[in-house]
Formats: C-alpha cells, structure tokens, sequence
C-alpha cells in the first residue's frame, strides 16, 4: 500500500504546539508511568507491565494498519469485479453479433450451393481457421459482391473484438485472483496479530490488569489536559480574531460614512464579497454539524475491523459513513481520505475535519473542537469522544476539510 501513502507535509500542525514544553511533559510522564509499571523485567524473566502495554499497543497498531490494508484490497477486488462482469457482458454481446454475421455468411453459401457457384471456396472460407487469411487470396475476393464483402468484414472485425475482449477478462481474472491473495493475506495479518495482542492480556494476573488500566487512565487525563490547553489558546485566538474584525468593521462604517455620496457602489460591492465567504464557510459548518450528530449518535458501539456500520465499524469505515450522512461522499482507506479535500493546519482546524494519524496515515477520528474528536480507536474498544493528543502529538499526522 506504499503508493497509497502520503508523507507528513511540512507545517501541517502549524501553530498551536509547543514542541520544549510537550517534550518536557512527556519525559516527565515516561519517569511516571515507568516507576508505576515496574520497567524493570520480572526475576522469572517474563516481560514488565510496561513492555506489555508497549507490545499490546504496538500489536493493535499493526492491526489496524493491516485493516487498511484489507480495506483497500476488499474496495479493489470489489472494483474488479464489477469491471469482469462488465466484459462478460461485453463479450457476449459481440459473440451474439458476430454469430449473425457467420449466419449471414452461411446464407451466402448456401446460395453458392444450390446454385452451383463457387461452393467449394465459399465452404473452404467458412472451414478456415484464419478467414482473413484466406481472403488475402484475390480469386475469392473477386466472386464476392459487395454486401458479401460487407459481410465477411463484420465477421472479421467482430471475430478480433471478440478474442481481444476475451483476452481482457482473462487479464482481468488473474488480477481478481491476485487481489484476492492479498485480501486473504491482510486477512489473516489482522487476525494474527489481535491474537497475539489476546495472548499477552490473557497471562497478565489481575493486579497487573489493574496497574496497566491505572497507567491508561493517566494517559488520558494528560491527553484531556493538552486538550483543555489547546481549546483555551483556540478561544483565546478566536475571540482576538473577532474583536479585530469589529474593528475592522467600525473603521470601515466610519470611511464609508464620510464617503457615502462618492463611494456607495464600491462599498455594496465589497459588502457583496464577505456574503459570499460567510456562506461558503456556513455550507460546510452545516455539513460538520451533519457529520458530527451522526458520528457521536455511534457512540458505544464496537470497533470491528474491515466494518462500515451501522453495528460496528472500523476508524475509516465511521468517518466514511458520518460524512455520507452529511451528503459528501468519502473514498474507504485513510490512505484515500487524506486525500479527499483540502490539508489545513491545527491552529484553522474546524469541526468537522479529518483528524490523521501516525506516519502510515493508518488512523482517522472526526475532529469535533476544542482538542477533542470522535473516533473507533482500535480493536476490542468502542466508538468514543476522545483528546486528539490520546497516543501523544508525535503521532498526529494531518487534518483535511473534506467539503
């Protein structure tokens, strides 16, 4: 899936992160998590709770990059198939036309026949492997009329149409085939890979579940608290953005004021202008709110990897549908969403967005404001409201408006 993977623009996140004060929280964070998870490896030689939770999350991660993988290999066998069938189709009808043209011939030959006419070579021509061939020979083409001619041309012509359509669905099929492999291969990569990430749970004792639940709890609420930071410098920046716009406003009502007898044409046009954006910007906050309403009424159902819904779904398959029912169509894989509207940056990130993860762009959730998203985290978890700092800043790819 390499050719469907986009490489971290440049600024992408933009303004809004600060890089010396994460990177200080986030070491303090690790000191914590490692004393509360015992680093150290167990005397007996089994793996520490930290480099469980390490290999689970990197286990789920694998998974659900393979699940795009399967996505992308379903959608495209999908595609294959429809376009077999589609030559099936076309065959059949070129075979039903050039078995009209081999009647058509047949009635001339069996003219030539009963009147005694050139039976031989007629006969000859219709037993010939290769009729073009034989009509490479000037004597027969000179005992043919016209409309026999035009006769024995459609033949021809649809005979070759025939066998290059035939030639094309066969093609087609052994591609069909390999996509299958690889949807098998995908398939099982998921599989093999939730199963080791079950095998690990399963040996860990109950108070080793219980540290490692304690250790995602201070995840979140570190997550929760960058959320909250970020939210805050996004309302601080919308409410200076306003009060520059009010002014901006005062000042111009007082120029046009003093202008009104000169400039009243020029002042309409320009009121004519900012309609238009906010309408523009309007359209697509309906669609979010749309798109939003319909992610979060999913709320509490289960992450099933390779689902489109309505019961369960995968991350791609709940953001592909939360925008269909805000009337925009979105391809299926991330690998395609993240290329399905236009990139903006963190500190212009609007409800609504595609919120991407990781460098393999493997994960999607729907940005809802104020730091937070909506999203189908990972197998064995459920749809939910969560910060978009979850696994950390490093791992936030790109936002894209998709409408």
């Amino acid at each position: 899936m390499a050719s469907h993977r986009k490489s971290r623009p440049a600024g992408t996140l933009g303004a809004g992160f600060r890089t010396p004060v994460l990177a200080t929280a986030a070491l303090t964070s690790v000191a914590v998590l490692s004393q509360t998870a015992d680093a150290a490896p167990a005397a007996d030689g089994k793996p520490s709770l930290e480099e469980v939770e390490k290999k689970v999350d990197d286990l789920y991660r694998q998974a659900e990059s393979a699940t795009e993988k399967y996505n992308a290999a379903k959608e495209q066998t999908g595609k294959q198939r429809t376009h077999i069938d589609s030559l099936r189709d076309e065959v059949a009808r070129r075979t039903a036309r050039m078995n009209k043209a081999r009647e058509e011939l047949g009635t001339f030959a069996a003219a030539q026949y009963r009147t005694g006419a050139a039976s031989s070579d007629t006969a000859t021509f219709l037993l010939a492997d290769s009729p073009q061939d034989y009509f490479d020979q000037s004597q027969l083409m000179n005992r043919l009329t016209s409309r026999q001619k035009s006769a024995v041309d459609d033949y021809v012509t649809e005979q070759a149409a025939t066998m290059k359509k035939r030639q094309e669905a066969a093609k087609s099929l052994q591609t069909l085939s390999e996509s299958q492999n690889e949807l098998q291969t995908a398939k099982a990569t998921v599989q093999k890979k939730l199963a080791s990430a079950r095998e690990l749970l399963s040996q860990l004792t109950a108070e080793e579940k219980a540290r490692l639940a304690a250790i995602e709890r201070q995840k979140q609420e570190e997550a929760a608290r960058k959320a909250a930071e970020l939210a805050k410098q996004q309302a601080a920046a919308a409410k200076s953005k306003e009060e520059a716009q009010a002014q901006a406003q005062a000042s111009g009502s007082s120029t046009s004021s003093g202008s009104s007898t000169s400039g009243g044409s020029s002042s309409s046009g320009g009121s004519t202008s900012s309609g238009g954006s906010s309408t523009s910007s309007g359209t697509y906050a309906t669609k979010a709110e749309k798109a939003i309403a319909f992610a979060r009424a999913q709320i509490g159902k289960p992450y099933v990897w390779g689902a489109t819904g309505p019961g369960s779904y995968d991350c791609s398959g709940l953001t592909q549908a939360a925008w269909k029912a805000a009337g925009v169509s979105l391809p299926r894989t991330t690998y395609d969403q993240v290329n399905a509207g236009t990139t903006v940056s963190l500190a212009n990130a609007q409800p609504g967005d595609l919120i991407f993860f990781y460098d393999d762009i493997s994960h999607v959730g729907i940005y809802i404001g104020n730091g937070m998203m909506i999203h189908a985290p990972k197998p064995g978890a459920y749809v939910r409201e969560e910060s978009i700092y979850y696994g950390g800043e490093s791992i936030i790819h790109s936002f894209v408006r998709p409408a």
